[in-house]
């Protein structure tokens, strides 16, 4: 026989102690990208969520639900409705806080103007982001001061550098503001003119730095006045049990500890943040208690919120016929990791895509040069290849983005520099005829097309997507080139013939998962 729902919730989250007369939880989610129901093993999902929430607010009488952005695009339920299912969905979650994560933008500002138009409930918070001449003109505050007990919680909204992330044509005239410059004048107006309690920075910059870009860690050394930061963008599982992996409490600027929290990905977890409001007078990060709820198939559907069960159903239908449609099988499993076996996979699939659109513009009495090499990128593949059977759905939920591939003129010096952004970080998605040899400084020391040297002065026709040939990913050297063409249909349309060829031959889908960014080996073992 089950337990009944909120001892089960209780359990899983340590927090069946005895209730403490002032308290406030405050619940966080991050990065759920559109997955809607749980994964194959029963991880995540909305209505699973949704059980944890109800339950903790049934327990507790200060709540606080916010959330920290890239609530869409992943799944097919974003490829499908735009957003017409997730947004009102966390409508009906009664989200307290929200910001927006850079996926927010994808399908540009007039949709996103849409969406928020609809939030009723929830504070929609953005400092360090000028909208004042968009269509977002007037929609979000930079921070907010709630009451629990007696005491003011301010909460300040924070928000990713968009260049070279989000693309230009989605943020039209937005401006974008220093983060660590914002938070730090803000957060000192809480404390210190609006005599706020607790200062919590709410932020969609990722844990820790990428490309020279503020981070969370960042935020909280240059810090004063801030005391939480409820994070998201980096896909980061903070577990406080954990922390020789990634640190939940990192010193400010006069040596506080400020607490670090984020959730990974996928709706896996629900951050949970128990702060004792009658001592918050000398409080820092290690007085407050910070613990991560898997949020698992344990719940019997008898609990699950019945308005969102009616909400979701048509919608799932479709989804569910889509995803039964088998089209091919992996013989491996592959993971969307940089220099890994599905980057390789992406990147051979650039060129062939891009040789066989070449080869047809010839045939055709065309004037197409053969297309060298290919250049994908990791950030696209937004979903794991399970060895097994591969269906239709999960093709197109993992490469749901709008882009188109393009064939490029570019010389061999920008695509170097282009290519030495992501080195450090494992590389990019390139084909099976490049290497890109480092140094131990993950610089690059050379490149090889086809096992020639590439040369600075030369130029190459490249295979990409319209997003990374605009030099996004900050790649930015790609943005110098000249385009010769591009698909009039979107990437996942030509992946799904791709992929179906394999199926229709019987030939099951593998890649090599040898790197193609590759360290500098010594010519002997004294060098």
């Amino acid at each position: 026989m089950r337990k009944n729902l909120v001892s089960i919730v209780c359990a899983a989250a340590f927090v069946a102690a005895p209730a403490i007369a002032e308290r406030l939880v405050i619940l966080h989610t991050n990065d759920t990208h559109s997955n809607i129901e749980s994964d194959a093993n029963g991880v995540g999902g909305v209505l699973q969520r949704k059980a944890i929430i109800d339950s903790v607010r049934a327990a507790e009488k200060n709540v606080i639900l916010v959330d920290a952005g890239d609530m869409v695009q992943g799944s097919l339920y974003f490829k499908f409705w735009r957003g017409d299912v997730e947004y009102p969905i966390f409508n009906m979650m009664d989200y307290d806080i929200r910001i927006l994560g850079n996926h927010e933008f994808d399908n540009g500002l007039e949709e996103l103007a849409r969406h928020y138009a609809d939030i009723k409930k929830a504070d929609r918070l953005s400092a360090n982001y000028d909208f004042s001449d968009t269509p977002l003109k007037g929609m979000f505050k930079p921070y907010v001061i709630k009451k629990v007990d007696g005491k003011k919680i301010g909460f300040i909204g924070l928000n990713v550098d968009p260049a070279s992330l989000i693309a230009d044509y989605n943020t039209g005239n937005m401006r974008f503001n220093d983060i660590v410059e914002t938070a730090n004048r803000l957060a000192y107006e809480l404390k210190h003119k609006k005599k706020c309690d607790l200062v919590v920075a709410v932020t969609h910059i990722g844990y820790d730095g990428q490309y020279m870009k503020s981070s969370d860690v960042d935020l909280a050394r240059a810090s004063r006045d801030i005391d939480i930061i409820i994070g998201g963008h980096s896909h980061t599982v903070i577990d406080p049990d954990k922390p020789e992996v990634n640190p939940s409490l990192v010193p400010n600027a006069v040596g506080r500890p400020v607490l670090i929290a984020q959730t990974g990905r996928y709706g896996r977890y629900v951050g949970y943040i128990a702060i004792d409001l009658d001592g918050l007078k000398d409080a820092d990060g290690e007085d407050f208690d910070y613990r991560l709820i898997p949020v698992t198939d344990r719940f019997d559907p008898s609990v699950f919120d019945k308005r969102i069960s009616a909400f979701l159903e048509p919608y799932k239908h479709r989804v569910d016929s889509v995803n039964r449609r088998v089209i091919a099988y992996s013989g491996m499993d592959m993971t969307p990791l940089p220099n890994s076996a599905y980057a390789n996979f992406a990147g051979d699939f650039g060129l062939w895509y891009a040789r066989h659109i070449s080869d047809s513009i010839n045939a055709a009495g065309g004037n197409m040069p053969q297309v060298d090499f290919a250049v994908m990128n990791v950030g696209g593949i937004r979903q794991d290849m399970p060895k097994g059977p591969i269906t239709e759905g999960q093709i197109l939920s993992t490469f749901p983005f709008s882009n188109r591939v393009v064939i490029m003129e570019e010389t061999g010096a920008d695509i170097i520099s282009a290519l030495q952004a992501p080195a450090p970080k494992g590389g990019e998605a390139v084909s099976t005829n490049v290497y890109v040899v480092l140094d131990s400084a993950s610089q690059i020391k050379n490149m090889y097309i086809d096992g020639r040297e590439v040369e600075p002065d030369k130029t190459y026709i490249m295979a990409s997507i319209d997003y990374v040939a605009a030099g996004n990913d900050n790649m930015t050297a790609f943005a110098n080139g000249r385009e010769l063409w591009r698909d009039d249909k979107e990437m996942s349309a030509a992946m799904m013939r791709y992929i179906t060829d394999f199926g229709k031959r019987g030939i099951p889908v593998t890649a090599n998962p040898n790197g193609r960014f590759v360290y500098e080996m010594p010519l002997s073992p004294e060098q």
